[in-house]
């Protein structure tokens, strides 16, 4: 979505700068998230004019910088329209083995549930180990436990097109510790549906 964003934002200013009275508004973030900036420049000089960095607000581009709070409501269609951000989930499991824990279990319903209210989801399955073994034999792992979950959810009606499953062994760590350590936060599969 921010890359979206980001991509967007310099052909969108460019277009406002030669459109006299134009004007730039810096819309809210996704929920919990910082909002970024906009820095406004002088399209003839260069200079910079000042900054938005407050959401809801929007300053005119040609003229005096002067940021102003806009109405929510004014931007209420376009927001509305904009899809929810991405929800994450994390399933832990039994040491050695591609067996959910027992508070795990019920994570996988709110999956699913997740995947059901979004038309069009894509779902990421990253599936990950503790550093006990090898390093190839926790590669072999960690991807068994994310397809496992793919297909658990592919059992419950998910589109097999629509995700994509991959270990990644050790490598990416949620608990830093040594190797051969068992690490229960570790041994997890994290989902994220977009």
């Amino acid at each position: 979505m921010r890359r979206w964003l980001l991509l967007a934002l310099p052909p969108l200013l460019a277009a406002c700068a030669s459109t006299p009275g134009g004007s730039v508004t810096l819309l809210p973030g996704e929920p919990g998230a910082k909002v970024g900036a906009v820095a406004v420049f002088d399209p003839k000089t260069g200079a910079e004019q000042g900054v938005l960095t407050a959401e809801n607000t929007r300053t005119r581009l040609g003229a005096k910088f002067a940021a102003k709070p806009v109405d929510p409501k004014a931007y209420a269609a376009l927001t509305d329209a904009l899809p929810p951000p991405a929800a994450h989930f994390t399933l832990y499991f039994v040491e050695g083995a591609t067996t959910l824990t027992p508070e795990s279990q019920p994570e996988l319903q709110k999956v699913f549930a997740e995947i059901a209210r979004r038309p069009g989801a894509e779902v990421q399955i990253t599936g990950h180990t503790d550093t006990v073994g090898k390093e190839s034999d926790n590669d072999m792992l960690s991807l068994k436990r994310a397809r496992d979950i793919r297909e658990a959810l592919i059992a419950q009606g998910l589109n097999p097109a629509i995700s994509r499953a991959v270990g990644r062994g050790e490598r990416e760590l949620l608990v830093q510790t040594p190797d051969n350590t068992a690490e229960p936060r570790n041994r997890r599969v994290e989902i994220i549906v977009r």
